[in-house]
């Protein structure tokens, strides 16, 4: 279900410029022009249905905030839009337990609006760590932090952030305060989580000069100092998170095969190499690659030879998702399989084989059909580089047999070693 965001608004051009942006987000706007127009609107919903609410403070029949008092009684995380910028309007609004208020200046302010209402949606599935020796001092910065949907864990010393950071592999943010010896708990995080996995902002009331540096030092990623405002707070937070999110982006980016969005070779090789830091008892390696393929791409021109090589991805996603799988480059893929016995990985590679052999494909109101031959062995001795020199050895004989069906080690060879030695 799309949902929806309160819009409460008096001017048509902000009301017709936030419906824009809320559409665009592909969020559903619900638009109201006074205080009891939306209180009619949504007495005939549930606030699990909005994902917020944003409201102008100012409206004929609710001059003085009035309607922010009613979306937050509501339940909605509420953001404030208004035209008056003077210092005690501001505060008025900042005592109120709002997301954020956004001053009518110019449109390009209003790019701010879409940022939030992504974070609103995408902080539900991010924990934000808060470490103080002060029970009122975390209180209060949880209490921030869920008005931005966080998923907020409290931390009085340096052995419970430890333990809630084991438990909880969703926090991505920390923040920790000097008053529990936050520089040292800072320097012994660093040594378990790179800032590419963990930010984290140090906070202190202390004056003493040089102290953010220190925390920066040590490895923090921001510092703050208290008493600090609610938008300074909430601007660092939102700054920390995206920087996270940016970094995973390039990784993805990195990761992944730019045509079929496999996962690519590189990223094949990172989980191998730690998959057998656990030196698993059973491992197999197989190589596929797709028939007469230049053939495809001969009869039929390379479009249709990218539109094969993203149908077959799909197959190879659905049907090794449990294991490690990667496109290697042209029409060739490879899975590695961990603690999975040779005859399961030589069925599964068989009923693969099948199920391409029997889909049929459409491109441009023709169908064409493809055939796979898979290499696969099951002999770890000398690592994944000789897997990959023996499965494609099997793939070389497959192709001369006759193409379409699966080669592996001879029965009494293939049978896995105990104790092999492993490449890591």
């Amino acid at each position: 279900m799309q949902r929806k965001v309160l819009i409460v608004e008096d001017s048509k051009t902000s009301m017709d410029l936030m419906r824009r942006l809320i559409t665009k987000a592909k969020l559903r706007p619900i638009c109201t022009s006074s205080l009891v127009e939306a209180k009619h609107v949504f007495s005939s919903s549930a606030p699990e249905e909005y994902l917020c609410a944003v409201v102008d403070f100012a409206l004929p029949d609710a001059p003085n905030g009035e309607a922010i008092d009613f979306a937050i009684e509501s339940f909605l995380p509420t953001i404030v839009v208004t035209a008056t910028l003077d210092e005690s309007t501001r505060t008025k609004i900042l005592n109120k337990n709002v997301v954020d208020y956004i001053p009518k200046e110019n449109a390009q302010v209003y790019d701010y609006l879409t940022r939030l209402l992504n974070r609103l949606d995408k902080n539900k599935k991010i924990g934000v760590l808060v470490v103080d020796g002060s029970r009122v001092s975390r209180q209060a910065m949880t209490a921030l932090l869920r008005r931005h949907n966080f998923i907020t864990f409290e931390a009085a010393d340096a052995k419970q952030a430890m333990a809630f950071l084991h438990r909880n592999s969703n926090i991505k943010l920390a923040i920790i305060d000097d008053n529990i010896s936050g520089i040292q708990l800072i320097s012994d995080l660093r040594k378990l989580y790179s800032k590419e996995d963990l930010g984290i902002i140090g906070i202190s009331s202390d004056t003493t000069s040089g102290l953010s540096a220190r925390f920066i030092k040590s490895g923090a990623t921001d510092y703050l100092h208290t008493p600090f405002c609610h938008e300074e707070f909430f601007c660092r937070i939102m700054q920390n998170v995206e920087r996270l999110e940016n970094i995973e982006t390039i990784r993805r980016v990195a990761n992944l095969d730019y045509l079929t969005g496999l996962p690519n070779r590189r990223h094949f090789f990172t989980r191998v190499a730690a998959n057998l830091k656990i030196t698993p008892k059973y491992q197999s390696l197989a190589i596929i690659d797709i028939d007469h393929f230049k053939q495809v791409n001969d009869t039929f021109g390379h479009d249709c030879g990218d539109y094969t090589l993203k149908e077959l991805a799909k197959l190879v996603a659905d049907f090794f998702t449990d294991y490690t799988a990667a496109r290697f480059g042209g029409e060739e893929f490879c899975v590695f399989f961990s603690n999975v016995t040779p005859e399961k990985v030589q069925d599964i590679m068989e009923k693969f084989r099948k199920a391409i052999e029997s889909k049929t494909l459409r491109f441009e109101k023709q169908n064409l059909s493809c055939t796979v031959s898979v290499g696969v062995t099951h002999k770890s001795k000398g690592g994944i580089n000789a897997m990959l020199r023996l499965a494609d050895e099997h793939l070389y004989s497959a192709k001369n047999g006759g193409r379409n069906q699966v080669v592996g080690d001879d029965p009494v060879d293939g049978d896995p070693v105990e104790g092999d030695p492993v490449d890591n």
